[in-house]
């Protein structure tokens, strides 16, 4: 396949976009992307590709919360059984319509956190790096107590009073 841009070299970058439920698709050389600013990683470890195929597809048992199984997006119209199939939800809003089913999904992927806690410098002193993470770690407790789930809030009480000495 040529690239759509120069229609020259052979395309190793294919792009997917999904708006407003309209898929498009982009395929283009690593020359034409590096001029367009689109940042391309040439080689990609096996590891890191199979573990990113993996957290995109999620099983069957993990997506069964019953409420939502007929559920569809009242803006999209996309249902689980699609996300389920192709692996990307239909628009934002499909995180509030299908969060108890996503929930879990996004708890494995992202080593049992469910909110964007962003990156620290790494210049970054090291009292603002304890403070960030005692912030993370009674966030963690806040969920853990409304969820019930009162062994892990005793564990990250400790871990927040070690913390905090």
């Amino acid at each position: 396949m040529q690239c759509q841009i120069c229609n020259n070299r052979d395309a190793t970058i294919h792009l997917t976009e999904i708006t407003d439920g309209a898929r498009s698709e982009m395929h283009i050389c690593e020359q034409c992307a590096a001029e367009q600013g689109i940042a391309v990683k040439s080689h990609i470890p096996i590891n890191e590709l199979l573990s990113s195929l993996l957290a995109a597809q999620p099983a069957d048992d993990e997506l069964s919360d019953p409420s939502e199984q007929e559920a569809a997006c009242p803006i999209c119209g996309f249902t689980l059984d699609q996300f389920r199939k192709e692996g990307v939800l239909g628009c934002p809003n499909d995180y509030e319509v299908f969060a108890k089913s996503l929930q879990p999904l996004i708890e494995r992927a992202h080593c049992g956190k469910i909110a964007h806690s962003g990156k620290l410098p790494s210049r970054t002193s090291l009292d603002t790096k304890k403070q960030v993470r005692l912030l993370n770690l009674r966030r963690q407790l806040e969920l853990a107590v409304r969820n019930e789930d009162y062994e892990l809030a005793a564990k990250l009480r400790d871990n927040i009073s070690e913390n905090e000495k």
